[in-house]
Formats: C-alpha cells, sequence, structure tokens
C-alpha cells in the first residue's frame, strides 16, 4: 500500500459539492449516505475509466467519504443495560462511512438508537478523506494494465491511494484522540479501514463481502468444511429449515432452484462457505489453517462486518491424563503465547469467558450427546486453553512449557483459540471456543494415519453439530442482551 502526496501540481477535481443536512429519520439519513457515496464512487470510477482508455488528464481527480455526526448537548437517560446506541457525554460524534448499501441494515439500526436516546438530528455532509480509487472500483469490476501504461505520472498523482494514517485501529485500540475541533469517533472503524478489510475478505475468502452472515463459525480443518457444506446442501435444499441460499468460494450461489457460477480452480487462502438466511442471520464458515497469524489476518477483517458472534471449532492436545480421545474441551479462559496480538492488546488483559455463549455451547453439547450433568462432565470438561505459535514446541526443551501450562491449570493446547478469543474481546465481537482432543503429546498419544481416519470420520460430524446449534440459539437472543457490557470499556463508540 502507498503511502505519500503528490509531487504533481494539478488542479482538483471533484464532484459537485454536497450541502450537510439534518436528518431525524434514520432511514432517511441512511438514502443520504448513499447518495453522497455513490456519487463520489460512480465519478471516481468514470474518471478512471476516461483514463484507462486515453482520455486527457484535466487535474486531479478527488472525492470523498460521506459522514455522519451527532451533537449533544446532554447527557442521555438510556437504559443502564444497554452497551451501545447512545454517547457518553456531550460532544461532537462523527464517523466516515462506505458502503452504505452493504451496512444499510447496521447503519438504520444504530442511528435510529442514536435518535431515540438522544433526540437530537443525525448530520450527514461530505468528509474531509479522499475515497481511495482503488476503493471506489466495483467488486465485479475487472481492470486490465496499469495506469502509468496510459500517462507518464504515478497514479498517486492523479488519483488519491489508500493512506495508512487513516486504515490503522487505533479506535477499537483505545488510543484514538480527539479531532482538533473536540470531534470524537462515533463508529469502531473510518470508512478506509473498512474498505481495506472488505477488499481483503474478498482476497482471503474468494467470496464477496455482502455473502458473509452474522455468526461465524472457524475451524482449522477441512474436514469440518466438508461437513459443513454437506449440512448445508441439505438444509438450502429443504425449504422448512429458514436457509435461502449456499455461496461457495468463486461466489457460487446454491438455492433450492439451482446454482449459478463456475467453482474455482484454485483454492483460496481461507476457504469459506456461507449458508445464507433473511437479515444475514444464517451462518459463515471459514477454514483459517493453521496458526495464529491466520486468525489474526481473518478476525482483523470479519470485524468490520459487526457479526453477533464468531466460535472456534478446531482440534487440540489434551494435557490431562483423565482426557480421552475426542473429548470436548470448552474453554473459560486462555493463556496467550500466540504473540500476534501483544502490541495491540497486552498479555496482561484477561479474557473473560462470555456468560451468554457458554451456556448456549454447553447446552448444545447436552442435546446433541444426550448427556446431562456428571455423565455430560465425562466427555467435555471446562478449563484454560493455552495458543501457542509454535506447532513444534513439543521438540523443544519440556521442562519450561509443560512447567508454565501445569501452573497455569491449562487442560489443552492448541494455535488459534485465544487469538481468535482476544480479537472478539478487542473487537466487541462475543467469542467462545470449543475444542475436540485429538492427541495427547505429553501421555505419548499420537494420532497413527488408521485411527485419524477413524477419529475425524465419527467426531467431525457431531462436534459441527455443537457449534451449529450453539449459533443457532444466539440467534434467538436479543441483540443487546448479546451484546454485553463485558466487552465495553470506559469511552465506548455510539456504534455497536
Amino acid at each position: 500500500m502507498i503511502l505519500g502526496t503528490s509531487t504533481q501540481q494539478l488542479p482538483i477535481i471533484s464532484p459537485p459539492e454536497w450541502e450537510e443536512r439534518g436528518y431525524s429519520d434514520a432511514a432517511d439519513a441512511v438514502a443520504a449516505l448513499k447518495r453522497l457515496y455513490d456519487q463520489g464512487t460512480g465519478f471516481l470510477r468514470d474518471k478512471f475509466s476516461a483514463v484507462m482508455k486515453g482520455a486527457q488528464i484535466e487535474g486531479r481527480y478527488r472525492a470523498h467519504y460521506p459522514e455522519v455526526s451527532i451533537t449533544t448537548t446532554t447527557y442521555a437517560k438510556v437504559d443502564s443495560r444497554l452497551s451501545f446506541g447512545h454517547v457518553a457525554e456531550p460532544g461532537r460524534y462523527a464517523a466516515t462511512i462506505t458502503n452504505p448499501t452493504l451496512f444499510e441494515g447496521y447503519l438504520t439500526e444504530q442511528l435510529g438508537l442514536l435518535l431515540q436516546n438522544h433526540g437530537v438530528e443525525i448530520r450527514v455532509k461530505m468528509s474531509e478523506t479522499p475515497i481511495p480509487v482503488h476503493f471506489a472500483m466495483g467488486s465485479d469490476d475487472t481492470i486490465e494494465g496499469t495506469i502509468e501504461d496510459n500517462l507518464d505520472l504515478p497514479l498517486r498523482d492523479v488519483f488519491d491511494v489508500p493512506d495508512l494514517t487513516t486504515t490503522d485501529d487505533q479506535i477499537v485500540n483505545g488510543a484514538a484522540v480527539p479531532q482538533a475541533d473536540g470531534t470524537r469517533p462515533l463508529a469502531p472503524f473510518t470508512a478506509q479501514r473498512v474498505d481495506y478489510s472488505l477488499a481483503r475478505l474478498a482476497h482471503y475468502t474468494a467470496t464477496k463481502p455482502e455473502y458473509f452472515q452474522n455468526l461465524v463459525l472457524f475451524t482449522n480443518y477441512q474436514f469440518y468444511m466438508d461437513e459443513f457444506l454437506a449440512f448445508a446442501q441439505a438444509q438450502v435444499a429443504d425449504p422448512a429449515s429458514g436457509y435461502t441460499a449456499l455461496v461457495e468460494p468463486g461466489n457460487v450461489v446454491t438455492t433450492a432452484k439451482g446454482t449459478t457460477g463456475d467453482p474455482l480452480t484454485k483454492t483460496p487462502q481461507m476457504p469459506t462457505y456461507h449458508l445464507m438466511r433473511d437479515k444475514s442471520a444464517g451462518i459463515t464458515m471459514v477454514n483459517i489453517g493453521v496458526g495464529p497469524s491466520n486468525a489474526k489476518t481473518i478476525t482483523d477483517h470479519i470485524a468490520v462486518l459487526r457479526p453477533h458472534a464468531w466460535l472456534m471449532l478446531g482440534h487440540c492436545a489434551g494435557l490431562r491424563n483423565s482426557q480421552s480421545l475426542g473429548d470436548y474441551v470448552l474453554a473459560h479462559a486462555y493463556v496467550r503465547e500466540d504473540h500476534v496480538l501483544d502490541d495491540d492488546l497486552p498479555v496482561w488483559v484477561p479474557i473473560p469467558a462470555l456468560a451468554e455463549v457458554q451456556v448456549a455451547m454447553e447446552q448444545a453439547v447436552a442435546e446433541v450427546t444426550s448427556l446431562t450433568g456428571y455423565e455430560l462432565k465425562k466427555v467435555m470438561r471446562t478449563g484454560t486453553v493455552a495458543t501457542i505459535d509454535n506447532r513444534n514446541w513439543e521438540l523443544r526443551d519440556q521442562s519450561g512449557p509443560v512447567q508454565r501450562l501445569s501452573q497455569s491449570r491449562a487442560i489443552a493446547l492448541d494455535m488459534e483459540s485465544a487469538t481468535i478469543a482476544a480479537n472478539g474481546f478487542r473487537f466487541r465481537v462475543p467469542y467462545g471456543t470449543l475444542l475436540c482432543v485429538s492427541d495427547k503429546p505429553l501421555h505419548g498419544e499420537l494420532k497413527l494415519p488408521g485411527m485419524a481416519t477413524a477419529f475425524y470420520k465419527r467426531q467431525v460430524s457431531q462436534h459441527l453439530e455443537i457449534g451449529i446449534r450453539a449459533l443457532e440459539s444466539l440467534r434467538e437472543m436479543p441483540l443487546e442482551r448479546l451484546h454485553s457490557r463485558k466487552l465495553r470499556s470506559f469511552e465506548e463508540t455510539a456504534f455497536l
């Protein structure tokens, strides 16, 4: 990504000015955001297309993101149980907005809460943040060649390009400072930060951002993806299921009427499937592969879509002699030795278990296994999960790692769970972890090829069913209860 300013003194050419306006209806405010955004991105696409076709450059082409804001002079009197939908104290709060069509439901809901809780109008205007030409392109646009083939100037001299100074996580990390006029953030992400992640999601998963659902499952094995695909196909074929479509990598869409699109010839880095439902209430499942880096990467980007919950389903090393292969581990605490989030979320920050998610997962295990009470404890243990960044930790001197694991009371070890939970905590996305013991390296129990095949056939289907049932249970929970205050800090953005 390019940083820097233009060295060419070209006149700036922009779409017509748009006068700031106030709105007392959330839908009207969102409609205004859409008009302003479409005007800006349409302008950039038209100018870029003309330049690529050889048109004479008239100047530097620039459009700006729309901005939404509120100004309040009083403290809001709101339900103290509500963790979002209001600002902390009097002042001006603003957010740059991108792709308001994709976020229409979210924006309408969040702005509606502000109107309800503060009784002040919503203001919409053009912001000071330019839209990078990269992010103005449609998801189906195909660009051949480069702009440098058509002129002697770099792209950044004619169009604005992504700027890392507006693409960071200062807001969600609690490090944002008010603007010079005292304006504070209204939303957890800036428009460029959102656009960056939308582009990355399409790249890593080979599916469009609009297909992502509000409930997300992560796994570190393709076995789970194969099982999810079979489950999803059956759900789409059943008109009583409530699920409307299945989207596969390459944006292949299957409904009860048939399939459109062509399967990919090459597998994306993180294969993703979307079992769709009205209002994005379905389930997205992502194979993140192995390691905390992948886990952080994908959750960094999915977070901008503001999902309602994400869960990790994967395999782990059981650390207790009393565990058996195939037993479940419900994480209620995490030892973080993944290191990928150390700069964003210090390791001294506790990552709490969320009661709503824990109860949903434990109930799902009980329902699927038909076990309750003390019998359930035979197949599921609640405890601390340790996540490390060294897959071959067994090859090191064991005195250090084993002592730390014992002191932490860890019962399982993996490479992704704490990362996903920590990023859920950081991004205020409810999270949970249910792992399945696949080996016991401290006790000499490693999977042999035949054992592994039988284990996967027997356990993966049940494990996935548990995860799906847990998410379906969370889907029925009121949003204000699921997004509890446990994930909110002293001074939060009004937007969820």
